[in-house]
């Protein structure tokens, strides 16, 4: 069962969801949101809005909700487990895998077959147990996994502390004439579409870096390399900068290349490092381009490039 956190204000001054978010919690901010609404965040015992404001002397109680006995279906699908212990686990997540149920996916996504693999930390509840982070339906490649909560609750201090390095080969349109860059734009929910996201004033912040590996004509292989962790944050901010993902039905559009059909975007989580959170050995690990993404790029035409 996860243990009760409590929280004693000293000289924080604030909202109590900006306060909350500020410390070294192993839970999402819309966890955190939610469990303002139902109660089971309260301040001196009594259940406060999001917007209260907390001042010294406050006591913050956050009385995680009692796991239930999971109903997902554990099912005998193939992974690919690229490392494994008795905490953890790296799968090579394939493009079109679903990671965790939702509504139109009970069956057939990542937990589903990660529960017939192994046990899963319960921090996330009875629908993402193990979840650390996500990576998109269409996105493929490297996602880390929690066996246990103690385990969990190491990985996401490393996320929040921005110590994981992730590593995306992203195919955009356009072309580059910078070699390197950084995108720094606030993301926050689009605010007529509540399933996008976008760039906007008062957003979290949200930092991208990229490099050009590759120019072709029309297009542009780069190595992104993520700072922060927002929803949908590389194809969000490749729009904003005029070169959306190739094959992005969202963000772009979900466009095909001569002789490739594409089904989704073009984006794999290619290398991922993090810290064993038991033992503090420092791991990396790197997967290779899928056929998927091979195949697309054969089809472009590189550009040569004049050293003269």
């Amino acid at each position: 069962m996860t243990k009760k956190i409590t929280i004693n204000i000293i000289d924080q001054i604030g909202r109590i969801d900006v306060i909350l978010a500020k410390e070294n919690l192993p839970y999402s901010r819309t966890t955190l949101a939610d469990w303002l609404q139902t109660g089971h965040i309260l301040v001196n015992g009594i259940q406060v809005k999001r917007a209260y404001k907390v001042t010294a002397g406050d006591t913050i109680n956050i009385i995680p909700p009692a796991v239930t006995t999971t109903e997902i279906i554990a099912e005998d699908i193939p992974l690919e487990i690229i490392y494994e212990d008795d905490d953890i686990l790296v799968v090579d997540k394939p493009q079109g895998m679903v990671v965790h149920p939702a509504v139109g996916h009970s069956t057939g996504t990542l937990v589903n077959a990660l529960l017939f693999h192994a046990p899963l930390s319960t921090i996330n509840g009875e629908f993402r147990p193990g979840i650390v982070h996500r990576i998109d339906r269409d996105t493929s490649g490297l996602l880390m996994v929690a066996k246990n909560d103690q385990a969990h609750q190491g990985l996401s201090a490393q996320l929040k502390a921005h110590k994981n390095d992730r590593i995306y080969y992203a195919l955009v349109r356009g072309e580059f004439v910078e070699n390197s860059g950084t995108i720094n734009a606030p993301i926050s929910r689009h605010k007529v579409d509540r399933k996008k996201q976008a760039v906007q004033e008062g957003g979290r912040e949200a930092i991208t870096h990229f490099e050009v590996i590759e120019r072709y004509v029309g297009y542009t292989l780069l190595k992104v390399r993520l700072e922060t962790g927002r929803t949908h944050q590389i194809r969000v901010h490749m729009t904003y900068i005029g070169h959306p993902v190739v094959g992005d039905p969202v963000y772009g559009s979900a466009q095909n290349l001569a002789g490739v059909k594409l089904k989704g975007q073009m984006l794999h989580a290619k290398t991922l490092s993090l810290t064993q959170p038991k033992t503090g050995k420092e791991l990396r690990f790197d997967s290779a381009l899928p056929a998927y993404f091979k195949d697309a790029l054969a089809t472009l035409t590189p550009i040569i490039q004049n050293d003269n």
